[in-house]
Parts: C-alpha cells; sequence; structure tokens
C-alpha cells in the first residue's frame, strides 16, 4: 500500500503576515523536500472539502467556538484571534481543508485503501482547545481525526502520540475523561502553553512527559524507551495518530531541545513498529510546528521516508 500525502494549495491562502514563525514557507520547503526522486512513490491527495465539516469539526469544538472562528476570518487584511494566532481571508478554508485532509485519511486507512499517510497541512491543530482557538492553532486537527475515527469506524483504543516541542494542551483537553484515546505527549518544559505536567493524567489515559532545555537525542530516546513507547504498546491501539511537530529540532528558534533529523527518524520507526504489531500498520501523521524552514524540511523528508519505508536520511 502506498502511503498517502495530503496537500493543497488553500494552505497556501492562510497567511499569517510578515515575520510570523507559522508561515506559508513552511509547505513551500516541505514540497520542495518532497519533490525528490525518492519520493516518487507518495499517493498524492488534493482533499475535498465534505458537505458536513462543520459536524466533523464539532466532534471536538463547541458550536460557538466554530461560529467564533469563522466569524473572525476577515474579508481583508489580517485579524488576531489572540497575539500569537493571525487569520486572514484564506485561513477559513485553510482550516476546513485541514480537517477535511485529517478525516479523508481516516476514511481511506480504516477501510483497509491505505496503512499510512501524512497531512502536510496549515494552520497547525493541537493548541486548539474545544471551545478556543489559540496558539497559531484554529481547529484541532488531530483530535477531530481520532473522534471521527471513534465515530465512524468504531474505534476503541486510538493512540495519540505528539512529539512536538510544544504540549498539546488542546488535544490533551479534548481527550482528559476519554480513556478510549491515549494522548502521549514529549515536550519542552517549562515552555508555552505552560501545561504538560506529568501529574496530568487524564483517566490514567493521559502520558505527559516533559523535557529540560537542552536535553538532545540522548534525553529524548531514553524518555521514549523507559515510558511513552512501553504505554503505547500497553495501550494496544486501532490507529496510532502522530502530532508531528519539528520544532523540538536543534536549529528550531521557538524552542531549545537540541533533536536532530535522526531523532524524527528513530522515533518515525519506532511509532511504525508498533503499529505494525497492533494495528496493521496504520499511522496518520499530521504537521503541528517546525519554524527553521531547513531543519524542517530535512526532518519532514526523514519522516516521511520512514512512513514510506525507505532508507532514511540522516544516517
Amino acid at each position: 500500500m502506498r502511503t498517502l500525502y495530503y496537500s493543497h494549495p488553500d494552505f497556501l491562502g492562510h497567511d499569517t503576515g510578515v515575520a510570523h514563525p507559522e508561515s506559508v514557507d513552511r509547505l513551500h520547503v516541505i514540497e520542495q523536500a518532497l519533490s525528490s526522486p525518492e519520493f516518487n512513490g507518495l499517493q498524492r491527495v488534493e482533499p475535498i472539502i465534505p458537505a458536513d465539516i462543520q459536524d466533523k469539526i464539532g466532534l471536538v469544538h463547541s458550536k460557538a467556538m466554530i461560529a467564533k472562528v469563522l466569524a473572525s476570518i476577515p474579508t481583508q487584511g489580517l485579524a488576531n484571534l489572540d497575539a500569537d494566532t493571525v487569520v486572514s481571508p484564506g485561513s477559513k478554508q485553510a482550516a476546513l481543508r485541514a480537517v477535511a485532509a485529517v478525516c479523508d485519511a481516516v476514511d481511506k486507512i480504516c477501510s483497509g485503501q491505505n496503512a499510512r499517510a501524512f497531512c502536510a497541512l496549515r494552520p497547525p491543530g493541537h493548541h486548539a482547545m474545544p471551545d478556543y482557538a489559540m496558539g497559531f492553532c484554529l481547529f484541532n486537527n488531530i483530535a477531530i481525526a481520532a473522534e471521527y475515527a471513534r465515530a465512524q469506524y468504531e474505534l476503541k483504543r486510538i493512540a495519540i502520540v505528539d512529539f512536538d516541542v510544544h504540549h498539546g494542551n488542546g488535544t490533551q483537553a479534548a481527550f482528559y475523561e476519554q480513556p478510549q484515546v491515549l494522548y502521549a505527549s514529549s515536550h519542552q518544559w517549562p515552555h508555552y502553553p505552560g501545561t504538560g505536567h506529568p501529574s496530568e493524567n487524564g483517566v490514567g489515559n493521559i502520558i505527559n512527559v516533559p523535557l529540560p532545555s537542552g536535553s538532545g537525542s540522548e534525553v529524548f530516546r531514553e524518555k521514549y524507551q523507559q515510558t511513552i513507547l512501553p504505554a503505547v504498546k500497553a495501550f494496544n491501539p486501532e490507529l496510532i495518530l502522530i502530532s508531528a511537530g519539528f520544532d523540538a529540532h536543534r536549529d528550531d528558534p521557538l524552542a531549545s531541545l537540541d533533536l536532530l533529523e535522526q531523532d524524527y527518524r528513530w522515533i518515525s520507526n519506532e511509532l511504525i513498529a508498533i503499529a505494525d504489531t497492533c494495528c496493521q500498520g496504520r499511522i496518520i501523521s499530521a504537521l503541528e510546528g517546525g519554524y527553521n524552514l531547513r531543519a524542517l524540511a530535512n526532518s519532514v523528508a526523514v519522516h516521511v521516508s520512514s512512513l514510506m519505508g525507505l532508507e532514511i536520511r540522516g544516517e
């Protein structure tokens, strides 16, 4: 089965203004990296926005929140939802298309058409709370994918692994009392958004692994081997979802965990091995952070190479 690669021109229409780290250039460099011949085997998909897209968003977000976010989209220029979160006339289509991408990936993977997918989308999602947008994020793409898989395919055990350098507070909030979804996050601590302490454990389904600044590869891998990977294996998921943020890279301007491309290769392969054992290899990965363009492009290339089962760059 070919690995799916979701992209769409609408994601480029989400304009965040000059010098904003979550810029359209992020997708340009990813597309350039994935245009090399080794990625010819990707099955490229441009998702269609279904008529019921707001119903899918409503699996996680309140009607009032959805209405507020959509009403905030300006007809011209830029608007701020908070100090960090900027929207423009193209943001509505981008946000709806992002949700459409992850839900279409759920359809194709849970129906057995494919086993793995990477969604190169904007805006990102894991900070979006059930009742408000924040942190560059409008709707929580990966949380919506999980709820859609539960509702449409009656999955009982879904694992979300979040290796973005920032804690996915929105994803945690969505599933804090939902034992059918395991949320496991590694993140720099202390750091934005201030959540993600190990004591935040939900009903035993939330695994938070805070990492101090400068942790580097050894600490990152050790913590996954000790805590997150065993928890995911024990959960025996029917589907693994990844909040794939690449801002823990050594060169990223927004954090300082000092990871390298090889670390993304390593964690990708570890999660693939679990998926191959537990859930017929079923993985959906959605782009979150990553703000140094060169590091982002190289890290995504390594991650997607792993999903494709190719020889990995960065050895």
